[in-house]
């Protein structure tokens, strides 16, 4: 099992240190270094940032959103990113959620699955550098009637195939990454959890591709924070756990909500919705089970966290992306070794 490390969004806080975690992970192993976007900070600049101030490991995007750029720009962004990395970029895709498609960017939040499958397809043709012709029920490319012709890109990416992650909660998302991706962006991923979760609906479209999970990237982010005091650490992902179980995405579309009711936690999601949807962020973060926090982060000293590591490789995890918590440098860093560490403890190095 590989290690990454999720930088987060740009903005929130700790931008001055996050290109010296991203050294220290770089000098330590790590695989790949990933970043997010939603309505503030891009993915593509910072990874370029990150890219041109490390020797070896992989910069992936987590995620470039769907609805914020063509296919043809996501094409022509990667190809560029990955000439310029010298061949580490990874290419990590997703459709976002309603409020952000249609409040931030004013495209229409409708047939998600579709949509994501058609973007895909002309990623990668465009990656290819075939000329670009497409007909679909969401893109026609050249438009027809007009003045436009199939062209190539003129970019040649530093792989022939760039690898092509898309994040992924929903079963029907799931099974179709499986059979069109590279790879699946997991969030609140639970190894007692995941097979039924996940990974069946990963497997399944494998399959119906005609493929094995073999070469397939299962990766999901967790927080990470060492010490003894499990509760306490747990204790500082409650307001995290609390927006995006209550507050990401709208009562009835609630991706993360759904999740933690699947891992059978359907009474304390809807309290944790209830409170939050009504301003009580406090009441929301208390509400949320220590078990649910337990679950999806990796907390407590590093024999724990190693032994957590095993149980996500026995579930089907590849690469396990960490999100080192600190209100210091120093104390990211030293989560950062920590994962190192535990992963040397857990024999999967």
């Amino acid at each position: 099992m590989r290690l990454g490390i999720n930088l987060g969004y740009w903005g929130a806080g700790m931008d001055g240190d996050n290109l010296a975690v991203a050294q220290e992970a770089d000098r330590l192993g790590y695989d790949v270094c990933w970043a997010a976007e939603a309505y503030g900070s891009d993915a593509p600049t910072v990874l370029s940032w990150v890219a041109a101030q490390t020797e070896s490991i992989d910069v992936g995007s987590a995620i470039m959103q769907i609805p914020a750029r063509q296919p043809a720009m996501t094409a022509m962004t990667a190809a560029t990113l990955d000439s310029l990395s010298g061949g580490r970029f990874r290419l990590g895709l997703g459709v976002s959620g309603p409020q952000v498609s249609e409040g931030w960017y004013g495209v229409k939040f409708d047939k998600p699955l579709a949509r994501t499958r058609e973007y895909v397809e002309i990623v990668r043709k465009a990656m290819s550098r075939e000329r670009l012709s497409y007909e679909g029920q969401h893109w026609t490319l050249p438009l027809p009637d007009g003045p436009g012709k199939p062209i190539k890109l003129t970019v040649h990416p530093q792989r022939e195939h760039i690898p092509l992650y898309i994040a992924a909660i929903g079963p029907k998302n799931l099974e179709q990454t499986g059979e069109i991706a590279d790879g699946a962006l997991l969030i609140f991923p639970s190894a007692e959890h995941l097979e039924d979760t996940a990974v069946k609906y990963l497997r399944a479209g494998r399959e119906k591709a005609g493929k094995t999970m073999e070469g397939f990237d299962v990766c999901p982010t967790l927080p990470l924070a060492v010490g003894d005091d499990i509760h306490g650490l747990a204790d500082m992902f409650r307001p995290y756990t609390a927006l995006y179980v209550g507050g990401m995405g709208s009562r009835k579309q609630n991706f993360y909500n759904r999740l933690a009711q699947r891992m059978g936690y359907e009474k304390e999601a809807a309290e944790i919705q209830d409170k939050y949807l009504s301003g009580d962020r406090n009441g929301a973060a208390a509400a949320v089970p220590h078990r649910l926090i337990d679950q999806t982060t990796l907390l407590g000293p590093v024999e724990r966290i190693a032994e957590r590591m095993r149980a996500y490789a026995a579930a089907g995890v590849t690469t396990l992306t960490l999100a080192p918590a600190g209100f210091t440098l120093d104390e990211r860093i030293t989560a950062l070794r920590a994962g190192t560490d535990a992963l040397e403890r857990s024999g999967l190095a």
